[in-house]
Order: C-alpha cells, then structure tokens, then sequence
C-alpha cells in the first residue's frame, strides 16, 4: 500500500510534524506490519496523539461502515473509522442516541474508545467506554482479538483509554439510548462568580441528565468564575408543543467553515472580553426552560466548519484537567486565578461535573470537577521549538496547582506535559504497561505523544 509523507497536526494545529500516511480502503486492509504506527480517524485530539513523528499513521476515515444496527435493542455494530456524525444520521430517527458524546460529533467511534471520551452526562452515565459492548482489536503480530468487559477484561480496560498504543481498534459494538425526540430541553442558570457556580452544579433541584458550565475566564476579583450551568435532557413527547409532526426528525446541521486563518490579534483580552459579557447576559436571561435540536446543545461549535482556523495560523493549545471532588473548588480557583493574572484569553472555558473513576487504565476522568481552556500560540519561537513567550510556563503552573490538588491532564487534549507529570498523575500507568508490554514487545504501537511522554517500552 503507498505511503505519503507530509506534515500533520492535531485539531489545535500544534505541533506540526512530518508523517509518513498511510489509507487503507477498508477493513481487511488494516494491518500493524510498520515498525512503528498509530491510527488516526478524524484528527480531533488536539496535540501529538494522533502524530508520529518521521513513523507511519493509519488514516481510518475510510473504515467507516455501519455493519448492523439492532433497533429492538439499542445496540450498534461499526467500523472505527465511522463519525458520530454518521451514527447520529441513522440511530435519530429510529428512536436512539450516543450514550456519551464529546464536544463535536466530527470524530470516529475508534477515537472515542481510545480516548475514552466523556460528555455532559459524565455524572450520571461515566464515559463513552462504559457503554461499549465489544471491540474487534488488531495485535502488533497481526492477529486480530476480541475484546470486551467479559473477554479478554484487561487488554480491553487497557485499551480504552489507551490512546491507540495496545493496538488498532477495527470494530465497535455499542449500546445506544432510546430517546423519544431529536429536541433537547434546557434551562440555564447564571452563577455571578465561582462559589455559587459550583452551587448550581452541586444542587440536585437544578441537575439533569446533561450539566455543563460556560465560564468567563476573562472575569476577576468578585466576579471571578462567574457563568452559565446549563442543563438539559432528551425532550420527552409530552414535553413537546402540540401538533409536532415527528418527535424524531432532526435536519442534521453542517456549519458554515472559516474561510481563512484569522490574524494572531483578532482574539485579545478586549475582543474576548466583550463578547463573554454579551454571552453572559445573553445566556444568563435564559431562566425558563426551552426547547433545542441536540446539535446546538451537544455540539455548538460545529457549527463553525474549521473552527480552529479562528486562532490563527499558529494554532492554540487546549488544556484540560480534572481536580477531585474534595479539593475541587479551591483548585479551580487557584487555576482561574492563575490564568486571570495572565491576561492570556481562553476563548473557551468550560467547567464539567465528572462521576465516579470508570476501568480504563489510562482514562481521564476521576471523580470532581473538568475545566477545559483554550489558549492561543502567539510566538512564532515556540512553533520553531524554542522557549515562548511564557504559555507553556503558564501551563507548567497550571500542572502544578493540579497536582498540588490531586488531579491530572487529559492526554486527548495535551501537546506539552512533561513524563513526570503524567507518571504523577496516572498512577495505573505500571499495571497498563505490563499488559502494553504483553501483546505488544517491540513497541510497535507508538506516537509522539508516547515518546514524549515515555509511554511504553518496559520502562515503568
């Protein structure tokens, strides 16, 4: 199969690296004889997960058929290449959904399993890996396995979360939720600062199936981490005005894409500043409950096609992290402070409820508090490989004050945590890698993620 070489990037279009690409056409076509690959569907991870610097990178895209679908029972069989998107377009109108979702719907099935992604209903449901039922996994000798909570446990808990490096997922089978309409029902609530945001999400009178919180990461002093929890569920036909024709129809909606990369100005503290208190009294006026497609709700920005392009040419940095429940607020606290004091604008700040820690041996969420943040690339120094002007030194802080507060950095967002960091934060690493070490000895499975952070080989 012919190979290509050219540069590549996460979603956040940093780092760039040159790649050696490889497409299969279908699922048979899948293989792991290269001396070291990663998989990649949709390229939305954000740094260097799906990157492999001067190595192969599978393009799955094209692995994307819809095997079977059991509408009795909720229950999808795919390829890994397959977007939510395409799910979303066949299980809608059959009276089914996702039973998690991530921000955008523009990823692959394999990636939300490697990624063990989470949703606004992490508190309730846990992450995307609960809720698969089986997956179909090619080994580094080429044998293909099947794996799931009753078979093969280990390497399939290994597996999910395990960003790709236990071997190339080629088949999902999940479980999916009866809903009775395409429309959600939400109510937002405005919180003036931090403290009475955590109020709204801590109350069991303003919690629904789905909470996310917007926050102006902009405000200080008083007003800091003021913001909107929105809630919401799946509309139920009663909730429904009368004389809806079909509960289920839902247009799928495409957006609009960004015509070309904004200039490195155009997001400043005024400019975000402005439109986060037009978002907030917007938003915040929103008291009574009203109806919405599940795309604005679950997927705002993918209304905005290339949406990345409006950080500019050099790119951004996401941040995510997960402070625990008992230290969650004042670590919250201490990180909006620290990024406040900054005056670097984080366009998005998005605060999550997580449930309890799911199986995955390297997934992310553990029970507490998620903010996401996203941060702009202004040096062209630091796209050249040397030191910026002070983002990454902000974000060893921020490392820092997660640290200090128990909690750890999602490795589908990351392109610059440092090994120690992640062995801190990660403390099933040694039990993951003995299974890694098992199915896969010569390190096939690899990324620039990996490398960067020392993942794999027999190194604990």
């Amino acid at each position: 199969m012919a190979t290509l070489v050219m540069p590549l990037s996460g979603w956040g279009r940093y780092p760039v690296q040159s790649c050696e690409l490889e497409r299969p056409e279908r699922y048979a076509d899948l293989h792991s004889d290269a001396a070291s690959v990663i998989a990649r569907g949709q390229g939305r991870s954000y740094g260097d997960a799906a990157l492999n610097e001067s190595r192969r990178v599978l393009l799955t895209e094209r692995v994307n058929r819809l095997l079977e679908l059991d509408a009795e029972n909720g229950i999808l069989r795919a390829e890994a290449g397959t977007t939510l998107a395409e799910i979303l377009e066949v299980i809608v109108p059959k009276g089914w959904f996702l039973p998690v979702t991530p921000g955008t719907k523009y990823v692959s099935l394999g990636g939300c399993v490697a990624a063990d992604v989470h949703g606004k209903n992490h508190h309730h449901d846990g992450s995307f890996g609960e809720h698969v039922l089986a997956i179909d996994l090619i080994l580094a000798d080429g044998s293909r396995m099947a794996c799931s909570a009753a078979e093969n446990a280990e390497l399939f808990w290994a597996t999910v979360g395990g960003m790709g490096l236990t071997g190339i997922i080629g088949e999902v089978a999940l479980q999916l939720i009866p809903i009775q309409s395409s429309r959600m029902l939400v109510r937002h609530h405005a919180a003036a600062n931090l403290e009475q945001l955590f109020q709204h999400l801590q109350n069991p009178a303003l919690d629904d199936r789905y909470t996310v919180a917007w926050i102006d990461s902009l405000a200080t002093g008083q007003q800091l981490g003021r913001g909107i929890a929105m809630c919401g569920h799946h509309a139920a036909v009663e909730e429904l005005p009368s004389g809806f024709d079909n509960a289920l129809a839902a247009k799928p909606e495409r957006g609009r894409p960004v015509p070309f990369d904004f200039p490195a100005w155009a997001l400043n503290p005024l400019s975000i500043g402005a439109f986060n208190a037009l978002y907030y009294r917007r938003e915040g006026r929103k008291q009574q409950p009203f109806l919405t497609g599940y795309d604005p709700y679950f997927y705002p920005l993918d209304a905005i096609g290339q949406w990345n392009r409006l950080y500019g040419k050099r790119g951004f940095v996401q941040y995510q992290c997960v402070i625990p429940d008992s230290f969650a607020f004042d670590g919250i606290k201490a990180l909006l402070q620290e990024l406040s004091g900054s005056r670097r604008p984080s366009f998005l700040a998005v605060l999550k409820r997580f449930g309890a820690q799911g199986m995955g041996m390297l997934s992310f969420p553990i029970a507490g508090y998620t903010l996401a943040l996203d941060l702009p690339i202004r040096s062209e120094k630091l796209l050249a490989g040397h030191p910026d002007d002070g983002l990454f030194a902000l974000l060893d802080k921020l490392d820092e004050i997660v640290l200090r507060h128990g909690g750890r950095v999602y490795l589908a967002k990351d392109a610059r945590l440092s090994a120690g960091s992640f062995r801190a934060m990660y403390p099933r690493y040694g039990e993951w890698l003995k299974i890694k070490n098992a199915v896969d000895p010569q390190n096939r499975f690899s990324s620039s993620l990996a490398r960067r952070l020392g993942i794999g080989g027999n190194a604990v």
